[in-house]
């Protein structure tokens, strides 16, 4: 089993990270901040101008550590990384089945229903442990959007083409943010949720949820090329100059397991309030740098929680799954097992 690696965030604008011996160290101005043994680190992810000297990036690339850079609000900008593992009959299987419509139709359903049900989760859990305190109808709300969810879940194993499972993944998400307002339990309406926004959010919850999404790409990320699988050629999303679809896959599962429940967490119990934002002319919210570091920390920390994996029967921590459905997508290409088993949270 893959053991847990920490990824270092640098958030710091005049940081400085070196290599020392076998060690990743992070400077800013010319104090030692921290610093980690390259063999501990899966994952650097730098924001805004830090930089890096040109032994720590080798080092990083010989070691298999991705190097990802990111404005200071999470937007991807380029990462490094050394030579691909795995072998190119892997890669060369990923390509044959993204070019096999029928084919890819099989993961694309296990991905799409493994997503709604996951968001089908996250409202249950609000049931769960907030309904009796509810009002009527936000609690009638959010059971009939279970419910749907659930029969949407039911249909996506019923579908035969690609175009039409995204219309139905589609149709999942209108249900989830249609009444993810109702999961946001703190009456301040500065966190107040109409739907989804991206480039830029427009609201807090929005600046949320992309920065926690941004976090999760660079997870799955790189754990689809720790196991040789070319991150760039999915079956869900549509091939696209620049964009890592396989990623984006692999995220679907794991968006409201990782960033949807983190991000209501962090508001319904006041971790983040409304000054730990900051509203531009333009609209855009963005995140103070005091908050960014908090969410990445209770990123981490999200990430160290166990749970029993659905396929493997065995305890594993939330930050090893996006490795472990890595692998099994490798394995079912390279034909060790039937089929994809998607990661159903429970």
């Amino acid at each position: 089993m893959r053991r847990h690696l920490n990824t270092i965030y640098v958030t710091s604008e005049d940081a400085w990270v070196r290599k020392d011996g076998a060690n990743i160290v992070v400077e800013v101005d010319g104090a030692e901040r921290g610093r980690a043994p390259i063999h501990m680190i899966g994952g650097l992810v730098c924001f805004g101008r830090a930089g890096a000297s040109p032994a720590v990036l080798a080092a990083c690339a010989e070691a298999g550590v991705g190097v990802s850079l990111l404005t200071p609000n999470g937007k991807f900008i380029a990462r490094v990384e050394g030579p691909r593992s795995g072998n190119v009959l892997l890669r060369r299987a990923q390509y044959r089945l993204a070019d096999n419509p029928l084919q890819a139709t099989e993961i694309v359903r296990g991905i799409i229903a493994a997503k709604a049900a996951n968001q089908r989760t996250v409202i249950r859990r609000a049931l769960r442990d907030h309904g009796a305190g509810m009002a009527a109808a936000a609690r009638a709300t959010l059971e009939a959007a279970e419910t749907r969810l659930t029969d949407i879940a039911r249909r996506t194993l019923r579908g035969t083409e690609i175009a039409g499972l995204r219309g139905i993944e589609g149709e999942a998400a209108q249900v989830y943010f249609s009444v993810f307002d109702h999961l946001i339990l703190v009456e301040d309406r500065s966190f107040a949720f109409t739907g989804r926004s991206r480039r830029p959010p427009l609201d807090r919850i929005n600046a949320l949820l992309s920065f926690l999404y941004a976090m999760l790409g660079h997870d799955c990320r790189s754990a689809l090329e720790s196991v040789g699988l070319d991150p760039q050629v999915g079956f869900l999303h549509a091939d696209r100059p620049g964009r890592a679809s396989l990623a984006l896959d692999l995220m679907e599962e794991m968006r409201p397991v990782l960033a949807d429940r983190l991000a209501l967490s962090l508001v319904n119990r006041r971790q983040l309030v409304a000054k730990d934002f900051i509203i531009e002319v333009g609209g855009a919210v963005l995140l103070t740098d005091a908050a960014r570091k908090e969410l990445l920390v209770a990123y981490q920390e999200r990430k160290k929680d166990e749970l029993m994996h659905p396929f493997l029967g065995e305890k594993v921590t939330l930050g090893l799954v996006p490795h472990i459905q890595a692998q099994l997508m490798a394995r079912h290409l390279r034909g060790d097992i039937d089929g994809y088993p998607a990661f159903i949270w429970k």
